[in-house]
């Protein structure tokens, strides 16, 4: 999608501080991180919420999930929140499908 903020930032139009990548997702640190540590994991593949996830790009997600098992588990952290926005009342602001990882000592909820 050419006037997606996060296609732009996979596709280097837009910089980002690189958390990981592969093939199938790229991770990036939040530029408003809510937790001491706080980045964000998104399919290359544009996918607009969760909303829209079907049987055919399903798979994309599970390499999300196990993207950020693999950073989580890099960076040493054993406890975690993972939030992904759904739409406008739910407060989701880029319309591509994507995880925020947060941790740290005193998070609160809602994070932010």
């Amino acid at each position: 999608m050419t006037d997606c903020l996060f296609c732009k930032i996979i596709s280097g139009e837009i910089p980002s501080v690189k958390v990981y990548e592969d093939e199938y997702c790229y991770a990036f640190n939040d530029i408003a991180p809510a937790a001491p540590s706080h980045f964000l994991v998104i399919p290359k593949q544009h996918i607009p919420s969760a909303a829209a996830v079907t049987p055919e790009n399903s798979m994309i997600v599970a390499k999300c999930f196990e993207a950020i098992a693999k950073i989580t588990k890099e960076k040493g952290i054993e406890s975690f929140r993972i939030v992904s926005n759904i739409g406008e009342q739910a407060q989701q602001s880029v319309f591509h499908l994507h995880f925020h990882v947060l941790s740290g000592r005193d998070m609160t909820w809602p994070p932010g």
